[in-house]
């Protein structure tokens, strides 16, 4: 029995150590910010072009907007449905710009196909905004669309068209498009500046269109919305964001006046993502207001008051923390949070390294390489060093999600089977225990739960739906730490 005991220590010991050594591998920054980039061509809508490199996928959706006798071919789908949101696909666009403004210097051969990822979103944003009575807040019935399981280049779901109007206001949704023209017009405006005025130049009309015409798109468009991109918020952190945005890219004070305005109307200073912009108003204007006194409140108070909120020693902090060490807030796709909160913390910090700042949150100074520190387990959790030794992004290292909750993903290309497959008839790939057929490499999936134990099933939607929005941010922390000796 003794001997059984001591062989049963040996084995456990054995296992503890290729655990440890599962979850510390060493992590290559730049192969995974090339396949975060890639990702957003597996979620292309309309005519591909022949630079495509995600082949599996086709053109799909391409009479989208005629039934209003418009073309709005193009654009993304969200996540792994066949819906053109709009509102999230506005602040997608935007967390691919800023990303690339902060850290497009660090990307080396990816900055162009992080460009081109921009510009497929702002090609389609200037088909939405061209009537300047009229934005197009969103492509395809959720309710029909949620119904069926089918690829995007068979739809024969709803492709209904909803806008909003001087009636029947949007202010999130247009707000939301005018900060995504307007961050995007800073974006490229090395590679193409006459592009960027015309994006600068839309921006400013369709913000004007958003504050002049007030209302929620919720109420405008309803169950297209509802419950799926409902604003919970209001609309007023969409046209501070908006404002913040335009101020940055054109210098014109009235926008700054805006946002100063208007700034302590806002509450939830601590959220950030594809509905609450506020966290991110404050880190973005902290950069013109850190060392300018006139002008620190209250945005530097905000700012501080977020990254108390998130430091693991922080007295004040509010969000928690898994055994593994992974960030959660409360509600469903936990790493949009991961990868939203990591982006505003190496910003943060570096304007905090430029003008040698520190934060006191209570007892505890926090210097900008904690920030940094707490960014990097964020990132290198979310790339395979957890309890799990698995990588939430689709393709990168040797384990990660195989059956994702992506319809695309889970049926045989056109190429490998051109017949159209109906509305219910992709039910029995949603079925199959086997891996998706098609990989959507980059891909970031919702992520584990707060055990850190992880169900890779296309039914677990929260754990296994990829989307849009919790990619684009880790674009920037990708580049940064793919350069970073920190």
């Amino acid at each position: 029995m003794r001997g059984i005991s001591i062989l049963l220590k040996l084995l456990l010991l054995v296992t503890m150590i290729i655990a440890t050594m599962v979850n510390s591998v060493p992590l290559n920054y730049g192969d995974a910010l090339t396949k975060s980039i890639l990702f957003f061509e597996g979620q292309r809508s309309g005519y591909l072009p022949a630079s495509q490199r995600m082949t599996w996928r086709k053109n799909s959706a391409l009479k989208d907007g005629s039934d209003i006798g418009v073309r709005m071919d193009g654009g993304y789908y969200d996540a792994g449905d066949n819906v053109k949101f709009h509102f999230p696909m506005a602040f997608t666009t935007t967390m691919l710009a800023w990303s690339v403004i902060e850290f497009g210097d660090l990307m080396g051969p990816d900055l162009q196909h992080a460009i081109e990822a921009i510009r497929w979103g702002t090609d389609y944003f200037l088909k939405a905004t061209k009537d300047p009575n009229v934005v197009i807040a969103q492509i395809g019935d959720p309710n029909s669309d949620h119904g069926c399981w089918e690829r995007p280049e068979d739809m024969d779901t709803s492709r209904k068209t909803y806008v909003v109007t001087t009636s029947k206001p949007g202010s999130e949704v247009s707000a939301e498009i005018a900060a995504a023209l307007a961050a995007s017009s800073i974006a490229l405006r090395k590679s193409d500046g006459r592009y960027s005025r015309a994006l600068l130049l839309r921006a400013k009309l369709v913000f004007d269109f958003a504050n002049n015409h007030r209302g929620s798109y919720n109420d405008s468009i309803g169950d297209g919305a509802c419950p799926f991109y409902c604003d919970f918020n209001g609309y007023m952190d969409e046209l501070v964001w908006g404002a913040a945005w335009l101020y940055k890219a054109s210098n014109d004070k009235t926008y700054w006046n805006f946002v100063k305005s208007n700034i302590q109307s806002l509450g939830s200073l601590s959220e950030f993502g594809w509905d609450s912009k506020h966290a991110g108003i404050n880190v973005l204007i902290s950069e013109r207001v850190m060392n300018d006194p006139s002008n620190q409140n209250p945005f530097i108070l905000n700012a501080n008051n977020l990254i108390c909120s998130l430091l693991p020693n922080s007295p004040t902090k509010a969000v928690t923390y898994s055994k593994g060490g992974l960030l959660f807030k409360p509600g469903s796709s936990n790493l949009q949070h991961v990868t939203s909160y990591s982006f505003l913390l190496i910003v943060y910090a570096r304007y905090m390294q430029v003008n040698h700042k520190t934060i006191n949150c209570g007892s505890v100074v926090a210097k900008p390489t904690d920030l940094i520190d707490l960014a990097k387990s964020q990132v290198n959790y979310v790339l395979g060093n957890n309890p799990l030794g698995m990588s939430y992004m689709v393709g990168y290292g040797l384990k990660f999600p195989q059956k994702i909750h992506h319809r695309a993903s889970t049926m045989p290309s056109i190429d490998v089977y051109p017949k159209h497959i109906g509305c219910r008839d992709g039910d029995k790939y949603f079925e199959l225990q086997s891996p998706n057929i098609n990989q959507l490499t980059g891909a970031i999936v919702g992520g584990p739960a707060e055990d850190d134990s992880f169900q890779d099933s296309r039914f677990n939607v929260s754990q296994s739906e990829p989307t849009t929005y919790i990619n684009a941010p880790f674009v920037g922390v990708l580049a940064y730490f793919k350069q970073s000796k920190s």
